[in-house]
Order: C-alpha cells, then sequence, then structure tokens
C-alpha cells in the first residue's frame, strides 16, 4: 500500500532535517524531494514549524516503541540492559549521525520555544524509561543512576558521530555494565 502523501511529506523532511539541518532546508528543498506540489504540503502542516513538530513527534513515537518492545520481553534484571541495547540498534538504523532532537534543541533555541520543548521533552521520556526500567530490574532506589545511564546514552548519541558505531556502542555497553554491576553490588 502506498504511503499517504503525509506519511511521505514527513519520511522526506525527517531525512532532510536530519541530514541537512532543519533551518537549512526549506519548503522547496522537501516538497521537491517528495515529489508533491507546495499546496500539498500546506494542507497538511500549516507551517515548516508544524511540519518539523510533527517529524520530531512521530519520530520519538517510533524510538519510545522500540524500547518499549525491548524492554516487555525482558526479564527482571536484564530490563535495563535491554533498553540500553535498543537505543544502540536505534543509533544504528536511525541515527549514525547524532540525535535528531539535540540537533532540534541547538536549531530552536532561540527560534520556537514549541520546538525546543518538544525535544526536551523527548530527552525527559528517555530518563523515564530508564528510571522505569531499573525500577523493574529492582535498582530504582540506587540515587542518580538513571541520571548516570542517561548520560552515558546521550554520550553515545555524539559518539557514534565521531568514533562510528561499533566503538560507540562497545564503550556503552562496558559504560552501562560498569554501572549496572556496581549498583547491584551495592543490593547484595
Amino acid at each position: 500500500m502506498p504511503a499517504s502523501k503525509r506519511d511521505q511529506l514527513l519520511a522526506t523532511a525527517e531525512q532532510l532535517f536530519y541530514e541537512e539541518g532543519f533551518h537549512a532546508t526549506g519548503i522547496d528543498r522537501i516538497v521537491a524531494a517528495a515529489g508533491v506540489v507546495r499546496m500539498t504540503l500546506y494542507n497538511h502542516f500549516a507551517s515548516k514549524e508544524a511540519l518539523v513538530a510533527a517529524v520530531l513527534a512521530t519520530r520519538h513515537e517510533r524510538f519510545m516503541a522500540s524500547l518499549d518492545t525491548a524492554t516487555a520481553s525482558a526479564v527482571p534484571g536484564q530490563v535495563t540492559r535491554a533498553l540500553v541495547d535498543a537505543h544502540g540498534r536505534w543509533l544504528e538504523d536511525h541515527s549514525p549521525h547524532g540525535c535528531i532532537m539535540v540537533k532540534a534543541m541547538g536549531e530552536f533555541a532561540e527560534h520556537s520555544t514549541e520546538i525546543h520543548a518538544l525535544a526536551v521533552a523527548a530527552k525527559a521520556d528517555l530518563l523515564a524509561r530508564l528510571e522505569a526500567s531499573l525500577a523493574r530490574d529492582g535498582l530504582d532506589h540506587q540515587d542518580g543512576l538513571a541520571r548516570q545511564l542517561f548520560m552515558v546514552l546521550e554520550g553515545s548519541n555524539t559518539a557514534v558521530a565521531l568514533q562510528g558505531t561499533h566503538t560507540a556502542l562497545a564503550d556503552t555497553q562496558a559504560l552501562t555494565d560498569t554501572l549496572l554491576s556496581v549498583a547491584q553490588g551495592k543490593t547484595e
């Protein structure tokens, strides 16, 4: 079944925004790459900012769904590792040049409080998922552990672009294992 024009615009805009930047990518570039006319874009999105918000929201939903799927079947004691593994697979498959939310925060901090807030909320969702994973693993009482793991994952978002996916994700796994082993040692 062919994608709807709206979905086609979202997918095209997501790819272009990720690869070329939000402000550097104009409406004309998006409609040309999507193979639609400008009016089609404006029939689905009131403005470029509305398109950016929709791109970030749909991408975030897909990312969260990938984490939720990975953690849903994980056994207690392995939930946080399953989340970290899913994060790594997302980077490999969808974000080899870093996090689109971080890019949005940087580009929109001074230009759109709505877009900036959307990206910040996405980061808060990731931290909340880490907290829930640690709770399922029985480690939610370890003060600061969720924030520390969040820092590791956020560091991997940048490291993939600098070190390559394999090295960045291996280091992410090693740091995660160290943090979780120390936390588990405190509970025994």
